[in-house]
C-alpha cells in the first residue's frame, strides 16, 4: 500500500464546506470529430477557460498503458522514488509543491517533454523501456490533439496562419512539461464532516494550454467567474482542457485562464496525467494584433522565460499575471 509520510494534518491546507460539494454536470463538451466544434471551443474558452473533449483520437491503449506504468512507479518505496532526485524543477516530489511553501496531499513526477533519460534512471532493464515507450506514445498522441485544438482556436478567432499557436508546441525548443500526480486516499479529510484536505492548491497554469486526463476518482474543481467553486465529474475516457495564462495574454484577455484545485479523496486514490503545452523560452508573449485592432494591449510585452521565472518564484494562489498587466490611466 502506498502512503505519503504523515505529518500532522494541520500542516496541510483544508477547506470547510457548509454542505457537501455538488458535481456540476454542465461542463462544456467538445466533440473533436465534429467539424462544427470551433465556435463551441471559443465560447468555452471565453466563459470557462475549460472544457471536456470527446472523440479525441488518443488510443485508450496508450492511456491505460501509461496509467499502469505510473501506478507501478507510485507503488515503489519512497526511497526508490526519491532516486529520481528532488524536483528542481524536474523529478519526484512529495507534499511540497514548488520552492515557496505550498504543500498538498500529493506526490508527483515532473518531466520535461523531451524526457531527459536520466530522470528514468530509477528503473532498471526492461522497466525503463516500458515506461519510456508508454510515455512516448502517450505524449505524441496528446501533443497532436493539443495542436489540433489550438488550430481550431486559431480558425475560430480568424487568426492566420492557423498554426500560429500549434507551431509553438511543435518547435524543437518548445518548453512543454509533463506531470504525473498521485493523490493517495486521505482518511483525515472527511467531506461528510465538512472538511476537505487540499491535494493541490488553487492556481492557474502559466503555459498556453493544458491537457488533463485522470482516473475515475473525483477531486478536481474549477472556479467560475463569480468566484464559486464547482466539482468536475470524473471521466476516465475523456480529456479536460485548461486555458493557460499565456493564451489569456495572447487573446488580450478574451480567454481567461481557469483557476482550479484538487481536493483529496478520503477513500480512493486519484491519478492524473497533465501535458502543459508551452512555447520556446525566447518566445514573446503578446496579444495577436488582429484581436487588438488598434487598441492597447492589456499586458506588457514579456518572453516566456521571463514569465516562467516570475511564476516559479510565486505562490500557487498568486495572480501571477498581475506584474505584467498594464496600468491604464482612468
Amino acid at each position: 500500500m502506498v502512503v505519503l509520510s504523515k505529518p500532522a494534518i494541520e500542516q496541510f491546507s483544508y477547506i470547510r464546506n457548509s454542505r457537501p460539494t455538488t458535481l456540476f454536470p454542465q461542463i462544456p463538451l467538445v466533440d473533436l470529430s465534429n467539424p462544427d466544434s470551433k465556435p463551441h471551443i471559443i465560447k468555452a474558452c471565453e466563459e470557462f477557460g475549460f472544457f471536456k473533449v470527446i472523440n479525441h483520437g488518443v488510443p485508450m491503449e496508450f492511456i491505460s498503458r501509461l496509467e499502469s506504468e505510473a501506478t507501478k512507479f507510485f507503488s515503489l518505496s519512497l526511497c526508490e522514488k526519491e532516486k529520481t532526485g528532488q524536483p528542481k524543477p524536474y523529478g519526484y516530489g512529495n507534499k511540497r509543491i514548488g520552492p515557496n511553501g505550498d504543500v498538498g496531499w500529493v506526490e508527483y513526477l515532473l518531466l520535461a517533454s523531451n524526457q531527459d533519460p536520466n530522470l528514468l534512471r530509477f528503473l532498471s532493464g526492461e522497466n525503463t523501456k516500458t515506461f519510456r515507450f508508454a510515455l512516448n506514445n502517450y505524449l505524441s498522441a496528446v501533443k497532436k490533439m493539443a495542436c489540433e485544438i489550438l488550430e481550431m482556436i486559431a480558425d475560430g478567432l480568424k487568426i492566420q496562419p492557423r498554426n500560429v499557436l500549434s507551431k509553438l508546441l511543435m518547435d524543437e525548443q518548445s518548453d512543454s512539461v509533463f506531470r504525473l500526480n498521485h493523490y493517495p486516499p486521505c482518511p483525515e479529510g472527511q467531506p461528510l464532516n465538512g472538511i476537505n484536505v487540499i491535494g493541490f492548491g488553487e492556481h492557474t497554469d502559466p503555459q498556453i494550454i493544458s491537457v488533463l486526463r485522470s482516473n475515475n476518482t473525483s477531486g478536481l474543481q474549477i472556479s467560475l467567474r463569480d468566484g464559486s467553486w464547482i466539482s468536475v465529474p470524473p471521466d476516465q475516457n475523456s480529456f479536460f482542457i485548461n486555458v493557460g495564462d499565456s493564451l489569456q495574454v495572447m487573446t488580450n484577455g478574451r480567454f481567461k485562464s481557469v483557476k482550479h484545485r484538487v481536493l483529496a479523496n478520503s477513500v480512493k486514490s486519484r491519478l492524473s496525467m497533465i501535458y502543459f503545452g508551452g512555447p520556446p523560452l525566447s518566445e514573446k508573449i503578446v496579444p495577436f494584433p488582429s484581436l487588438i485592432r488598434g487598441e492597447q494591449s492589456l499586458y506588457k510585452e514579456f518572453t516566456w522565460f521571463e514569465y516562467k521565472k516570475s511564476a516559479y518564484n510565486s505562490r500557487l494562489a498568486d495572480n501571477r499575471l498581475m506584474p505584467f498587466e498594464r496600468i491604464t490611466a482612468s
